[in-house]
């Protein structure tokens, strides 16, 4: 990111969002948008944004199984058949 490029005054994209868009998607990174001279609003291309929000998922899936394979490691936890047991008796 380009700090002198990549972050505006809301009221520049407002006169120039055109340009400002093509320069987006051309370089694929995203556009802050000041108001009053503090960052408020990120913009970003809907296909990038939606690879960032893919690997998010894909790297909490990855600690979820990293924590539950070192919970079992640890003899935490219980037999699946057990677990089932106490949540059918809790019905």
């Amino acid at each position: 990111m380009d700090i002198t490029r990549d972050i505006s005054p809301l009221t520049e994209f407002k006169r120039d969002s055109a340009r400002m868009i093509a320069r987006m998607k051309e370089t694929g990174q995203p556009q802050i948008l000041t108001v009053n001279g503090r960052a408020s609003v990120v913009m970003m291309d809907a296909a990038l944004w939606q690879d960032m929000q893919d690997q998010l998922d894909h790297a909490e899936a990855i600690a979820g199984i990293r924590k539950g394979l070192a919970q079992a490691q640890a003899g935490e936890g219980a037999e699946a058949a057990q677990f089932f047991d106490q949540l059918t008796a809790t019905k």
